[in-house]
């Protein structure tokens, strides 16, 4: 096999243990996770959990799990080597992996909170890049592994894309926030939210119905009780009535 490899050419992975054959065979045995914020501790805890090797010598994969601003050093400290080099944020570009030629990025669509469970990784989508076939490849194994579900992201649209995610997800709390200090019990918005979802996002209430007075009245009662509330309900009102 590895002679009949080697008549049609160079293989994805050079250098790997075990003969590439094709992608429905298994790749990555070992991997070096570094990190053990909320994301990397997840992702060693799933790895281990479905029989990935979590070790620094001669991975298949190594996975920065750090902060982006530390992304670009950490992989300038790497000693180049067979292995492919990742990282999992959602905005940072592939360019930050230099000198790394053989990289990629996986991004899990999700937020995680210090418990280190393997299950918030369950269904969650994934944003992969990479500049070869082959980096997608090891990048999609790599996320089915840990139980996501991968799509791919060009590199030039990373920032775009992570900015989509920041409305979805950080500024919920800056949402969330706002009704509290406006008399919502916090508890309450809890189903709220959740109606939303999982009634497809469907605007109701008053701009879906064009009643125009009551958002008068909202802003209104908004400048007299909390004014520095006042400009976000604006925006956020207008965004609705332009795109929702």
């Amino acid at each position: 096999m590895p002679q009949q490899a080697a008549a049609h050419g160079t293989s994805t992975i050079r250098g790997a243990r075990h003969p590439v054959r094709s992608w429905s065979y298994r790749v990555i045995e070992r991997a070096h996770v570094i990190g053990s914020g909320r994301v990397g501790s997840a992702i060693t805890a799933r790895l281990s959990e479905r029989g990935v090797a979590v070790a620094e010598d001669d991975p298949d994969v190594v996975l920065l799990c750090v902060p982006d601003t530390a992304i670009a050093d950490t992989s300038r400290c790497l000693a180049p080597g067979r292995g492919w080099v990742g990282h999992v944020s959602g905005a940072t570009p592939l360019a930050a992996l230099d000198p790394h030629e053989r990289r990629f990025s996986l991004h899990p669509l999700q937020t995680f909170d210090r418990s280190g469970s393997p299950a918030q990784l369950d269904g969650v989508w994934a944003a992969i890049t990479g500049e070869t076939a082959g980096a997608l490849a090891v990048a999609r194994e790599l996320a089915e592994t840990l139980g996501l579900r991968p799509f791919e992201l060009a590199d030039d649209d990373r920032t775009l894309y992570h900015a989509g995610a920041v409305f979805a997800s950080n500024y919920l709390v800056t949402l969330q926030r706002a009704a509290v200090r406006l008399g919502v019990p916090a508890e309450g918005l809890v189903p709220l939210m959740r109606g939303t979802i999982e009634h497809g996002f469907e605007l109701t209430g008053p701009i879906a119905r064009g009643d125009w007075a009551t958002v008068e009245a909202h802003k209104r009662a908004i400048q007299a009780k909390h004014p520095e509330l006042e400009q976000l309900y604006e925006t956020l009102a207008e965004a609705t009535a332009a795109i929702a």
